[in-house]
């Protein structure tokens, strides 16, 4: 009997996303034996399981479809919300890279390889509207010297047509591990895609907390407050990729 192979989990934008931090114009200074017995019986079964759930752990010749990113047009970036030292209004702080390589595969049933579906986002080009906060972001919230990129495992989809059309918008969630500056939760995006041929283009969103991450809100003058949720987007556009 053949045996489930074993995968990594990891996406979007993504970021992914795919993954990111925050925040203001800050301070420079502020610098995760053969025989038919049930337990062979129910071993036989778990991959009719892990299918129906969203997730395929066979080998990746069951891919029917793949997505890859392309050499340009994708984007993440994190948003947070601050209110700035003689600013009246909040407004967010929002830092973007381009810097995103990745693919999603899926079996005949709609279902993720893990083995084959990730993204990596070098972390290290995040820039926003001032040099400042970009340097307080890649020294002080999320060390890139010592952790240059974040990488999504994508492990599941929900409500995602089967067969995957060839064309019209589609609504549904991508689950993933997502790994930011030695840190692993598991995170559930929001996408929202259109499909033209053999293009997919499209947003993925999730959010989290600076503790989820252990990552430390910036505390600096001119920044009157930070809140604790930090928002990732990721902008796609990616190519099926033929089987």
């Amino acid at each position: 009997m053949m045996t489930a192979g074993r995968f990594t989990s990891v996406a979007i934008v993504g970021a992914v996303v795919a993954g990111a931090m925050s925040l203001s114009p800050w301070s420079p200074r502020a610098v995760t034996v053969n025989g038919l017995t049930r337990a062979s019986i129910a071993h036989a079964a778990q991959p009719a399981r892990a299918v129906a759930s969203g997730v395929d752990k066979r080998a990746p010749k069951n891919i029917a479809v793949r997505y890859t990113t392309t050499a340009s047009g994708s984007l993440a970036r994190y948003r947070v919300r601050e209110r700035l030292l003689g600013r009246e209004l909040d407004n967010d702080a929002v830092g973007e890279t381009t810097a995103i390589t990745g693919s999603i595969a899926l079996t005949s049933a709609g279902a993720v390889v893990p083995s084959a579906s990730s993204f990596l986002v070098n972390m290290t080009g995040l820039a926003s509207d001032e040099s400042r906060r970009d340097r307080y972001v890649q020294s002080r919230i999320l060390d890139t010297d010592a952790f240059p990129t974040t990488r999504l495992a994508v492990s599941g989809v929900r409500g995602l047509p089967t067969p995957v059309p060839t064309s019209g918008r589609v609504q549904f969630q991508l689950l993933g591990d997502l790994t930011l500056k030695g840190v692993t939760r598991p995170t559930i995006w929001n996408v929202t895609a259109n499909v033209n041929g053999n293009q997919l283009t499209g947003t993925a969103s999730t959010a989290f907390t600076f503790t989820d991450f252990k990552l430390t809100q910036p505390k600096v003058r001119i920044v009157l407050s930070v809140a604790d949720t930090i928002r990732l987007e990721y902008d796609f556009v990616m190519e099926r990729q033929a089987q």
